[in-house]
């Protein structure tokens, strides 16, 4: 905790004070660019990774990245998804999925996580991950590694598909007024990479920049980062 008080400290005597200008604007109300959806893992941050400011990310976390499907949970999930589209007005929305993710591994390895029965039941919102891997990538020699990323890619995917069944995503999209992103962040390298629903691939953000996520995915193993 001394670590937290320190730093609550050095933010009010010496953060706040040089952007004070931003902050006193910021009381005056949000204006989000993006719904920002991503893992609840300590080592994600999505204002780091994407150097931005307070006030430009509308943030959702949980574990996995996951988004029940429309009226099947009673989480926040849905109401911070509509908060985020029909009151804040966002255009874009961002699923990041991440390399070496506790919930994706848990997933495919139930025996991990026989002792968390809230973490089974919240993960029952991604079986359609597990089922694709072991249905499409189980004939394919893997390494547990490989295994890993193409689950953790998939995930983003499925979430996707998740997203649009819920009413207020599913009509921006019928209007054009809405896009989505899938994108995986790769902890060891600092890089990202954005699906290209186009080529069916996952590519450095560099190479796929601005690349929607609607289309449905095509089988590779080139998804594998």
């Amino acid at each position: 905790m001394q670590k937290l008080i320190s730093g609550l400290h050095h933010f009010q005597t010496r953060v706040f004070q040089t952007h004070q200008e931003l902050f006193e604007r910021l009381a005056q109300g949000q204006n989000p660019e993006a719904l920002f959806i991503t893992c609840s893992d300590s080592r994600i941050n999505p204002n780091l990774i994407t150097q931005t400011n307070p006030g430009d990310l509308f943030i959702l976390r949980n574990a996995g990245n996951i988004i029940p499907p429309h009226g099947a949970a009673n989480g926040g999930e849905g109401a911070t998804i509509e908060f985020a589209i029909a009151a804040l007005g966002v255009k874009d929305i961002i699923v990041c999925g991440h390399s070496l993710c506790g919930a994706v591994k848990g997933l495919l390895h139930p025996e991990l996580i026989e002792k968390l029965p809230s973490v089974i039941s919240w993960l029952s919102h991604a079986e359609a991950t597990r089922s694709i891997i072991n249905e499409n990538y189980g004939h394919l020699e893997l390494t547990e590694e490989q295994r890993l990323s193409v689950a953790i890619q998939e995930n983003v995917l499925v979430q996707l598909e998740n997203l649009k069944t819920h009413p207020a995503v599913a009509a921006r999209l019928a209007r054009g007024e809405l896009n989505l992103h899938g994108w995986t962040y790769k902890i060891e390298t600092g890089e990202v990479f954005s699906y290209d629903s186009n080529t069916g691939q996952f590519a450095a953000i560099k190479e796929a920049s601005g690349v929607s996520a609607i289309d449905k995915p095509r089988l590779s193993l080139n998804r594998i980062i």
